[in-house]
């Protein structure tokens, strides 16, 4: 029999089994009587599936006995159908399906609860669902899921790191636990760890100076990490997972209710204790580090008062190092106890008066190498928000008091330094018409060192009739009190001198963002949500470390000049019937350092980057299966002179994750790799890495390296070149459980 006979012949069983096979079929609708046009039907009974045509209309082949079917569609609640089948066709008839679409809510844009198509600030919204595709044992390792930001590593051997935004330094960046500005200051190095992951409801960002609102710190953005109401907590819940690199996490969770007071708690433990030095350079290649962290929330009627206290004991360095060689000269390692209390709240005072205040203090107790740094910042604050509105006008009124001490053991510290920083603001969010709104706020602030600093801001925003499409327009401005041993890792290790060339005076910026979204939907169910935006970001009094002009040492001072980041980010964001949903992100930055009219290219700053997460569950059984990933262009990197043999610039970083999760009642088994490609830094990134303590290294009268028979490159030990981590591929296996 020829080829084309046997195809026919098949052709024909399959039309003649499917003329003859058993179906159900009906018509799929909401309870506004609208026809759902590309609704999904699965029949988990014999795992088939069917979609419904533009009429709403479904025919699924069925089986002698029970078919299970589940209707979903994109923005409704989906619904189970038990049918017990007998005879050849059935027909159901109207399947109605309930519109559970909620609308968005964002506080960080304007200080206020508002939908996030109605803000007139652009803010990005992450639900704790969108975290779990990857398990990270830390919020810091979490946030390289988002486009555009980015955890950025500073030293090779303590795994110390901070976050950019758009390319800007990691110093620039705010982060906030519940609107308030808890991770700042000397906490930007070591706090972004152990914020227990189970009780954060979502984290919301703006890319982009929101001084007049948060003032000091807000220069480049901001990241709000909100818990979850008490009400939605579970009873009791359990996150754990292990690595194949020995890594423990471990997130426990849960509620209780004290008389009228309710009540959340969380802890976090992390241990890590297994050195691996698999790159061959005699340094460990990932930190290993001992922490706990506990977070309690209490509410009452008007007040809502949580605490954090976090201990940390890390240290990276020679493979053979232990706590008896701490601060000698023996064998080189980098030991830090940090030691941190949070206290923070809000107060009701009425339906549109509140109170915000915090406390925290931070312990750093730490040692690089023969070096010691010993710092402790304790920050109080207290906000008094005022809401009114008068016709088409929301206004915001508030009044800040922050109250920051800070000492350490340095020589550029001569006394304890207390910084009394009061401050006021103004905002109006003017509802114009139904489709377009104009928000205006500025701020003044009276720094007791500084003096008086004024930072406004505008935007506007108009939306589409239907409000599927929204354009924001907006321009603000940001400042920023630099303190260089607290928030710069590399001031303090390795082998080169710290210099300062004049009084650091506070960094300043002025940003205009551009955004639109727009929302699409398919004929086929699926949903396509579209965000573009173009940003230049201009700075002045910039304060940049220097590694060229001398390779020993950081020089640091303000720029004389100025500094530009610009650039583009698009998000797509999609959801189809099915199920299947496809997030894609890209970053595109163009920096310059512009100063005596030349342009250069800033330090560890990408001119692109990339993230995407696809997501897809099976019905039978109930697998989801996560692909994540994160690319990263070259960075330009800090060499010690001409003759360094390391590569100036990074190469492309591509890293993917790959997980599974089976949910079964209330526990899900999650495992799964991460950076299956085994993406690693070259092993030569620390220089001399064989002579930390430079013992080899001869130096000239202007404290320059000399190059040697034993040292041509002219090189001392540096652990400062550093892009990502040292972690190749690693597996994880984890487990979470729930009781309701």
């Amino acid at each position: 029999m020829s080829f084309k006979k046997c195809l026919n012949l098949i052709i024909f069983l399959l039309l003649t089994s499917l003329a003859f096979a058993q179906s159900i079929s009906g018509l799929v609708k909401d309870k506004d009587e609208n026809l759902l046009f590309g609704a999904t039907i699965y029949n988990s009974s014999n795992s088939k599936s069917a979609i419904t045509n533009e009429l709403g209309e479904f025919s699924i082949i069925s089986q002698v006995g029970e078919n299970k079917l589940i209707i979903s569609y994109v923005g409704y609640s989906s619904k189970i159908i038990v049918i017990i089948s007998d005879k050849d066709n059935i027909d159901v008839g109207n399947v109605i399906l309930e519109n559970n679409k909620l609308e968005e809510i964002v506080i960080t844009g304007t200080l206020s609860k508002v939908s996030k198509l109605k803000s007139a600030v652009h803010v990005e919204l992450y639900t704790a669902e969108f975290f779990k595709a990857t398990p990270k044992a830390s919020f810091f390792e979490a946030i390289e899921g988002i486009n555009g930001v980015r955890p950025q590593l500073n030293c090779n051997v303590c795994n110390t790191g901070d976050i950019h935004i758009n390319g800007q330094e990691g110093a620039n960046t705010m982060v906030l636990i519940d609107g308030l500005p808890l991770v700042s200051g000397l906490s930007t190095v070591y706090g972004l760890s152990g914020i227990p992951q189970s009780l954060i409801k979502q984290v919301e960002v703006i890319k982009g100076p929101a001084s007049t609102l948060y003032g000091s710190e807000a220069i480049g953005g901001v990241i709000n990490l909100i818990t979850k109401d008490i009400e939605n907590v579970q009873l009791f819940s359990l996150d754990t997972f292990v690595s194949s690199w020995g890594e423990l996490n471990v997130d426990l969770g849960g509620k209780y209710n004290i008389k009228n007071s309710k009540g959340l708690v969380g802890i976090n433990y992390f241990n890590y204790s297994n050195p691996i030095d698999s790159n061959g350079d005699g340094f460990t290649d990932l930190t290993l580090q001992h922490r706990i962290s506990i977070f309690n929330k209490l509410n009452t009627k008007n007040n809502s008062l949580a605490f954090r206290y976090f201990y940390e004991d890390r240290w990276g360095g020679e493979m053979e190092w232990n706590s008896n060689f701490r601060g000698g000269d023996e064998v080189y390692g980098e030991s830090i106890y940090t030691s941190r209390f949070e206290l923070f709240g809000k107060y009701n005072i009425s339906n549109n008066f509140y109170l915000q205040y915090s406390l925290n203090n931070h312990d750093q107790n730490s040692v690089y190498g023969t070096t010691s740094y010993n710092a402790v910042q304790s920050i109080g604050f207290v906000q008094g928000i005022f809401l009114k509105k008068i016709h088409n006008h929301d206004l915001i009124l508030g009044a800040t008091y922050r109250h920051t001490i800070y000492d350490d053991n340095t020589p550029a510290t001569i006394k304890k330094e207390q910084i009394a920083l009061p401050g006021l603001f103004i905002q109006d969010q003017w509802n114009l018409s139904k489709s377009k709104t104009l928000l205006s706020g500025i701020r003044y602030d009276r720094n007791s060192i500084y003096g008086d600093i004024w930072t406004p801001r505008v935007n506007y925003k108009w939306s589409s009739e239907d409000e599927s499409s929204v354009l924001r327009i907006g321009f603000g401005t940001g400042y920023r009190v630099v303190n260089v041993f607290a928030e710069d890792h590399a001031a303090l290790t390795g082998a080169r001198d710290v210099v300062f060339t004049e009084e650091i005076l506070p960094e300043k910026s002025w940003n205009t963002t551009i955004n639109l979204n727009k929302k699409l939907y398919s004929k086929f169910g699926a949903i396509f949500d579209l965000d573009f935006s173009v940003f230049k970001t201009e700075f002045s009094n910039r304060i940049l470390p220097d590694y060229e002009t001398n390779p020993n040492q950081i020089i640091y001072n303000n720029l004389d000049g100025k500094s530009i980041t610009q650039g583009a980010t698009i998000n797509i964001n999609s959801l189809f019937a099915n199920g299947l949903k496809i997030n894609f992100g890209a970053t595109f930055i163009d920096s310059k350092i512009i100063s005596n009219n030349q342009s250069e290219y800033p330090y560890l700053t990408e001119k692109f980057s990339g993230n995407y997460q696809l997501s897809y569950s099976f019905y039978k059984p109930k697998i989801n299966v996560d692909i994540s990933g994160t690319v990263i262009g070259p960075m330009k990197l800090p060499l010690l002179g001409d003759m360094d043999i390391r590569a100036p610039y990074s190469p492309v970083i591509n890293i993917i994750n790959v997980q599974a999760t089976y949910a079964i009642r209330t526990i899900e088994i999650f495992a799964g790799f991460k950076n299956i490609l085994n993406f690693k830094p070259a092993s030569n990134s620390i220089a001399r890495s064989f002579d930390p303590f430079d013992s080899g290294v001869e130096f000239g009268a202007n404290g320059q390296v000399i190059a040697t028979v034993n040292n041509p490159n002219a090189l001392s030990f540096d652990p400062s070149y550093v892009y990502y981590s040292n972690q190749g591929i690693n597996g994880f296996l984890g487990i979470r459980y729930f009781i309701k």
